[in-house]
Order: C-alpha cells, then sequence, then structure tokens
C-alpha cells in the first residue's frame, strides 16, 4: 500500500476523504480542531489546551516550520499532497518528485509574475511592483479617478489587502514584497479546475465570499463558498448566468493549460459591468474541497490523485447547493461546545481563540438554495450568540 503524506494549515477535510481511499496516511497540520480524524501517522504544530489562547495565526504560522516538522513523513510518503499554507517551491527538489498537483507555481504564486503572464491575452487589474507606500502614491497620483489596492506580492485568503489612502498612513511590513493594483469592484466568483496531463476541465463556478459580503467593511479575507453559480447563488441581479460560466469555463480551461494547472486548482474572478476580470490562481486544492464533494456527492481527493496520476475522471452534474462559511471569533472568545449538525474545524472546548482568528467553519447541503442559505445564517447566528467573551 502507497503512503501519502497530507501538509498545510489544516488537513481535516482531506483526512476525512483520505480515509475512504487505499492509502497509509501520513498528516501533518498547523491547526489541531476537534474533529480532526485521528490516525496513527499524525503531526500538529498547534496544541490547544484548555484557558490557553491560540494566538495569532499570521504571527505564528510559518511554512519552513511546518516542513522541518515533517521531514520524516516526506521521506517515507510515495506522494506529497499540500494544502494551503504550503507551496510545492518549499520542498526540496528531490522531494518536489513526489507532490501531486501543480508544481511549477513561480509564476502563479508571484502575482506580478502572474500579472504580467497574463496581461495582454485577459482582461485583470493594472498592477504594479512597489518598494513602499510613497511609491505607491506616486503611482496614484498619475490616475487621480482610480482607486488601488495594496497586496502582499505572495500569499492567500485576502490577508493584508488594503485599500490605499493617498495620506500615506498605510504600514507595510517589513521585509515583504507588495503590488499596487487596482481595485476593481465587483461580484466575487471562483472556478475549481480539474487538470491532468491530457485534459483541464472547470469542474464547479462558485460565488466567491469575503468578510465585505457580510460587514460592508473594506476587509477582503476569505470567508466561504456558494455553489454552483446560479441565479439564486450568485446573490446579485445579473443578466445571463449562462454566459457567466460559459465565460469562467472557457477563461478558466485557457489559463489551465497555459498554466500547466494539474489536479485541483482554483482561479479568481471579478465580476462588474466592464465584465470578467482574472484575479489570481490558487495551484492547490482549495476551499471550495468539501462543498464539490457535498454537491457532486464525489470524493474529491479521490479525483486530485487520479488527475495527477493521469488517470480518467467522472465529473457528474450538481446534484446539492453547498454553502461554505468561515466564522471569525467577533471577540476574545473561550470555546464550549454547541450543538449543531452542519459546524466543523471546532477548537477544543475550553480554548481560546483571539478576536478576529477563525473559530469555525459551517458547511451544508441543500437542493433548495433559500432553505440552505436560511439554515446556514441560522447556524451562524447562534453560534455568535453561544460565544463566552475570555476578558
Amino acid at each position: 500500500m502507497e503512503n501519502i503524506f497530507l501538509i498545510g494549515i489544516n488537513t481535516r477535510s482531506m483526512l476525512n476523504s483520505a480515509l475512504k481511499l487505499n492509502y497509509n496516511i501520513f498528516s501533518t497540520s498547523y491547526f489541531s480542531t476537534s474533529d480532526t480524524p485521528k490516525i496513527k501517522n499524525q503531526k500538529i504544530i498547534l496544541e490547544e489546551k484548555e484557558n490557553e489562547s491560540s494566538g495569532i495565526f499570521e504571527d505564528k504560522f510559518n511554512s519552513n516550520d511546518i516542513l522541518d516538522f515533517s521531514k520524516d513523513y516526506i521521506d517515507e510518503a510515495d506522494y506529497i499532497i499540500p494544502i494551503s499554507g504550503v507551496s510545492p517551491s518549499d520542498f526540496a527538489k528531490k522531494d518536489q518528485k513526489k507532490i501531486l498537483g501543480s508544481k511549477n507555481v513561480s509564476n502563479i504564486e508571484d502575482k506580478f509574475k502572474f500579472y504580467k503572464k497574463i496581461k495582454d491575452e485577459f482582461k485583470t487589474p493594472e498592477t504594479f511592483l512597489i518598494k513602499d507606500v510613497d511609491e505607491a502614491v506616486e503611482i496614484s497620483k498619475n490616475k487621480p479617478n482610480v482607486k488601488y489596492i495594496i497586496k502582499p506580492l505572495k500569499g492567500s485568503g485576502g490577508y493584508n489587502i488594503n485599500l490605499l489612502n493617498n495620506d500615506g498612513s498605510l504600514q507595510l511590513n517589513d521585509g515583504e514584497n507588495f503590488i499596487l493594483q487596482e481595485y476593481v469592484h465587483g461580484i466575487n466568483l471562483s472556478s475549481s479546475i480539474l487538470g491532468s496531463k491530457n485534459s483541464k476541465k472547470t469542474i464547479m463556478n462558485s460565488r466567491l465570499l469575503t468578510e465585505n459580503d457580510f460587514e460592508k467593511n473594506n476587509s477582503f479575507i476569505y470567508i466561504g463558498n456558494i455553489l454552483p453559480l446560479t441565479n439564486e447563488s450568485i446573490m446579485r441581479k445579473v443578466k445571463d448566468i449562462d454566459k457567466i460560466n460559459n465565460d469562467m469555463i472557457e477563461t478558466s480551461q485557457k489559463l489551465a493549460y497555459e498554466f500547466d494547472l494539474i489536479g485541483s486548482n482554483g482561479i479568481d474572478y471579478i465580476l462588474n459591468k466592464n465584465g470578467l476580470y482574472v484575479i489570481e490562481i490558487n495551484p492547490r486544492i482549495q476551499g471550495t474541497f468539501e462543498c464539490i464533494e457535498k454537491s457532486l456527492q464525489i470524493n474529491m481527493l479521490d479525483a486530485h490523485i487520479k488527475s495527477c496520476l493521469n488517470e480518467p475522471v467522472e465529473i457528474p452534474k450538481a446534484k446539492y447547493y453547498a454553502y461554505k462559511k468561515i466564522i471569525y471569533a467577533p471577540c476574545r472568545n473561550k470555546y464550549s461546545k454547541i450543538y449543531l449538525d452542519n459546524i466543523y474545524d471546532l477548537p477544543h472546548t475550553g480554548t481560546i481563540t483571539e478576536k478576529s482568528e477563525p473559530l469555525l467553519t459551517i458547511i451544508d447541503k441543500n437542493t433548495n438554495f433559500k432553505e440552505l442559505y436560511e439554515k446556514v445564517e441560522n447556524s451562524s447566528r447562534i453560534v455568535r450568540n453561544n460565544l463566552k467573551n475570555a476578558d
């Protein structure tokens, strides 16, 4: 039996799928959720303890730490599947051969290189590489009618993205590289791609959700997805949902071939009256993983592995709507058990989650979009009403 190694910020959902397959499973995860399956070969960096804080993720997580922690698993693995938080380029060259997924990601993860590769063929926001805020302000003065955002050169999840204010008060993290990008206001969308050596398919389009969709603020942090993409799930008035879906399918497949995407990957877009803008590619299994499993009733990890090994994969039509919503802690709180049938990534009872850190995830499915949306939003209210302030 072959050894498969899952590594990333949170391997819970992948483990649940992997346990249904015929592999020896190894796993290293940063987070230790109480609903993560327990397996023999398992390492967890953040050991949550009662009455102790789990800290600030951005301050504590380092992909090099998780790789160093996993050296023996990397050596034992026949196949490696990096999940969010760990890049294929982080691995030693000898180990990159074991990776199942997109491997040549330098022109994708570097957002300025990605922009330069696609700007002449695809509609995408104008982007500049900058060294400091003063340079960003100077560029924006030449186009006073254009809004801009500043984002890290590398990164995902919508973290550390800020609207540029021309008073120069915005502070950038020392040692990080940034881009200045035209701010395109519109509807956030995403495509899930399944790529093999011989084929690239768009298997599902979804409505991508950020904090701004709920709080009406300037936060770009990823908060979930609803799929498949229909007149209902897009949650905005649009003229032709079929054309939108077809444009996304065509564009995503072109990008998949251009960047040779292998296995499960995601492509993010913004749609407005000017059309469909390509924002970025996430060259790994993405946050829609469980939603796609629920909607299509397939094992997505199995589909990912087969695609990477160039084996055929049958993708059925969607059977359900699926909705994923990440709940971020509205205050510093101590977790106590909440009795709902659609919550995942649960903290250990009695542990403390800091304000604005991810608390748990709501995931559900239904053939009726309205019923699904109402149930997830009701669960969200129940979770928030059950939080206990730890201060």
